[in-house]
């Protein structure tokens, strides 16, 4: 956990010591924080050589990554956990083809993270360096025309802070001055490799502080910038495409997630800023399948125990992954209910009835419907009437919402019309007045709250209790819980 802002750090520290300007150290942060992001787009290459993909990139820190030690890493590494006759097959034309498919793998890897940060607004001193990921000093990485002076030295820097943070955070300060001393002048820039050494004390000095993720993003000016709800928007798309580039069969699935949920929500009548939401928690409901290798999100055949319960994990590592900054945080919440099921046999909750909130129901029905007509690897697509039939199927079982389930079959053209109504009739406005009453406010609050008139407050109020039969404010609170309304994980403001 948190390597990457420990590398960050260790980078930042030493750039102080080999001249890198403090207004330059914003464009050293997203080098370095998206420089492994790449790896969605070799993942498919290093699965079919090394099964887990996870585990051979964490284990690859041990070895100098060229040469002989690079191809002897790899086959000791080749089909694990395969049948012999397999890693023996697979080593064969390792050997035979001298790894050419795992160079061109790590070439996308660099193009893909380039193209991520011009998505996500960022220039040319954040693209350019992302595209030398994998090269080396002495010339003999990927691509091997590009070495010495050529690396940008935000790559340099982050190429030695990369890989000392694993070696200090397991064996202490000597191990990384060991490692950096081993590959200067091969993998590392000498001349960083010197700085480093000459301080490493001070540089690697309390990264424990580190995991203070919004102290030390404060304390950056380069890193001040705020973006626009639109940027928001075009950078949780970005976020979105390329978590579904790990899986070949789920391409496109986060945005066709998003944009049924987002019709399916204003179809039932939610407020504007409830279907923003559940909209932009869509997009990254999957992002914790970055946690799971790709070898399970892409079997052919039934998972283990083992690995069905690495898959069900992906829930939680969405809302671990989303917890900061606070300004994701409620996305993520919405987010990692994917899976939960009204019955409380999903996950990672185990959430039931009245506990999910209405935009969690809908995401999961959405994502239900749109994963039923995908191809797996071990089944065809079903056709939007099969998936709707199946949905409806869940419902009876208990399983999905009712009314979810038919806003998003209506929203993708199937089944009933449109229901423009929350509900007991609700409007999105009495949706939004209910939840303020449910949360403590009273009229004049509640007026305050929503820029009206507290008379105009106090005809919603009327409205909605007749609306819902309920007669005091506790049991107007309960048909709000119940019906999945008190979503917004927001305290009353005072």
């Amino acid at each position: 956990m948190e390597h990457v802002l420990r590398s960050w750090a260790i980078a930042s520290r030493l750039g102080d010591h080999v001249g890198v300007a403090r207004e330059e150290r914003g464009a050293l942060y997203y080098v370095a924080t998206l420089a492994w992001v790449g790896c969605v787009a070799d993942t498919p290459e290093v699965a079919a050589w090394f099964d887990d993909d996870i585990a051979f990139r964490a284990d690859s820190y041990q070895v100098d990554f060229s040469g002989l030690p690079m191809l002897g890493f790899m086959l000791r590494h080749v089909g694990t956990g395969g049948p012999a006759i397999r890693r023996l097959r697979l080593a064969g034309r390792l050997v035979a083809t001298g790894g050419s498919g795992i160079q061109r793998g790590l070439m996308s890897h660099c193009l893909t993270t380039a193209q991520m940060a011009e998505r996500l607004g960022l220039g040319p001193e954040v693209s350019g360096p992302l595209q030398q990921m994998f090269t080396r000093w002495d010339g003999r990485g990927v691509p091997d025309d590009v070495g010495g002076d050529q690396i940008a030295l935000s790559m340099r820097l982050f190429h030695l802070a990369d890989t000392v943070e694993v070696h200090h955070r397991e064996n202490g300060t000597d191990a990384a001055i060991a490692v950096a001393r081993a590959r200067q002048g091969t993998h590392f820039d000498p001349a960083v490799v010197d700085a480093f050494c000459a301080h490493a004390d001070e540089v690697l000095g309390d990264l424990s502080a580190v995991d203070d993720w919004s102290h030390l993003v404060a304390g950056e000016p380069g890193l001040q910038r705020r973006l626009t709800e639109r940027e928001l928007d075009t950078a949780l798309e970005a976020m979105a495409d390329f978590t579904d580039l790990r899986s070949p069969s789920r391409a496109g699935h986060s945005r066709g997630v998003a944009a049924l949920v987002a019709q399916a929500a204003a179809d039932t009548g939610l407020a504007p800023a409830d279907v923003v939401l559940v909209r932009r928690a869509a997009l990254l409901h999957d992002i914790g399948l970055h946690a799971v290798p790709a070898t399970i999100l892409d079997a052919d055949g039934a998972l283990t125990d083992t690995e069905s319960e690495r898959l069900r994990m992906h829930t939680y590592y969405t809302e671990r992954m989303l917890a900061r900054p606070p300004e994701l945080a409620r996305i993520g919440a919405i987010a990692s209910m994917a899976q939960e099921r009204c019955d409380g046999s999903g996950h990672h909750r185990g959430l039931s009835g009245p506990a999910i909130p209405v935009t969690g129901r809908l995401l999961a029905a959405g994502c239900a419907f749109r994963t039923l007509t995908e191809a797996r690897e071990q089944r065809a697509p079903m056709t939007a009437r099969d998936a709707a039939v199946e949905l409806r199927a869940e419902v009876r079982a208990g399983r999905l919402d009712a009314d979810a389930v038919d806003a998003v079959i209506a929203a993708a053209g199937q089944g009933r019309g449109k229901r423009r109504s929350g509900p007991a009739g609700l409007t999105p406005r009495e949706i939004e007045v209910l939840r303020l009453l449910a949360r403590g406010a009273s009229t004049r609050e509640v007026a305050r709250r929503l820029g009206i008139t507290s008379k105009t407050a106090e005809t919603h109020i009327e409205r909605i209790y007749a609306k819902t039969g309920a007669t005091t404010r506790s049991t107007v609170t309960l048909f709000a819980m119940k019906n999945g309304l008190l979503d917004n994980f927001e305290p009353l403001e005072p």
